[in-house]
């Protein structure tokens, strides 16, 4: 009965302790995380990730515990920035120039500030067309319309601002905006191979892009490696304030991250079989191998090339604040890299 209530006279002190000198208990880290991811093989890390249960295994070592992830599919920039804006995710993968553009949004403003946790993915994306006389970029008129998961902000549409930038100049980097149409990838590949919508061209991303191709009908125009090389085209970010109350989860994703990038390394069959059966589009694994083993096919969960987009939309007048060097915007985790 002595140590009993010694116990709770020392846990009482303890607390006043705290009180007096500004200082309260640590708190648990989440139980719980929900995380967004899109469609395609630009997201093959997050679908592995899901598929093996890697975050909850690394979590579990990091002794957080039993986790519970919750999966949402969100396509396009503005839909998984107004999501996470909202409180309803944790953790998201987005096109890179999503991201940049939340996070210079929220800048400074502690209740609204994101961080990039880790980068994901590089590849090439085909602007595809249904039309026999579009030959290049040159060729595209006000009567075509171009379809991308999300106007403005999305990966599709600032990549080929990108492109559009280097044939026509910097100056005219918005001349083919007026021409493109949301649509997330799965409906953009319906509206291209039917060829009875307004739809005459899709910038895509793999699977898509290769299922399309095998239209006798659709023919490739442009591939961003063309234009812009072999650069880190999806991330991952979370809420900056979800990161510093949960440096062990930050963690244990970014590690969850990195054995899923190994696995894909180690095993693309393997890989290329999970994303067949996480996808709802058809293909099967020897077609999704083919894509896996292209060299514009990259997955590393450190950011390569990511100020190429922050230059450009800072020049463009789409983001007002530019980070002074890539790692201002991803986790201090990430600092020892030799990202770019």
């Amino acid at each position: 009965m002595k140590n009993a209530c010694r116990r709770t006279v020392l846990a009482a002190l303890a607390i006043g302790a705290a009180a007096l000198t500004g200082v309260a208990p640590a708190a648990a880290e989440v139980s719980q995380v929900r995380i967004s991811k899109g469609f395609g093989i630009l997201y093959l890390p997050l679908i592995v990730m899901q598929d093996q249960k890697l975050l909850e295994a690394r979590a579990e070592k990091a002794g957080l515990g039993a986790v519970k992830v919750e999966w949402l599919t969100l396509d396009g920039g503005n839909v998984i920035n107004d999501a996470m804006m909202t409180g309803s995710l944790d953790f998201a993968g987005i096109g890179a120039p999503g991201f940049i553009t939340l996070w210079s949004k929220a800048k400074g403003i502690p209740s609204a500030e994101v961080v990039g946790v880790s980068g994901m993915s590089a590849t090439s994306l085909y602007l595809n067309t249904n039309k026999p006389g579009i030959k290049s970029l040159k060729d595209i008129t006000s009567a075509d319309k171009i379809a991308i998961p999300g106007i403005k902000t999305s990966l599709a549409a600032v990549v080929l601002q990108m492109m559009v930038a280097k044939e026509f100049g910097r100056e005219n980097f918005a001349k083919l905006d007026p021409m493109t149409v949301g649509l997330a990838h799965p409906d953009g590949l319906v509206a291209l191979t039917g060829g009875k919508t307004e739809i005459t061209c899709h910038f895509t991303s793999p699977p898509f892009q290769y299922l399309e191709l095998k239209n006798p009908n659709i023919h490739r125009v442009a591939n961003s490696v063309d234009y812009v090389g072999r650069i880190t085209l999806d991330v991952t970010f979370s809420p900056k304030k979800f990161v510093d109350q949960n440096p062990k989860m930050t963690q244990a994703f970014l590690d969850a991250l990195d054995d899923a990038n190994a696995l894909i390394a180690a095993d693309k069959r393997k890989a290329a079989e999970i994303f067949v059966r996480s996808s709802k589009v058809k293909v099967d694994a020897d077609e999704v191998l083919q894509m896996l083993e292209d060299p514009d096919t990259q997955f590393s969960a450190t950011p390569n090339g990511v100020m190429q987009f922050a230059d450009f939309m800072h020049l463009a007048g789409s983001i007002k604040t530019k980070p002074a060097a890539w790692s201002d915007m991803f986790i201090p985790a990430l600092k020892t890299r030799q990202g770019s």
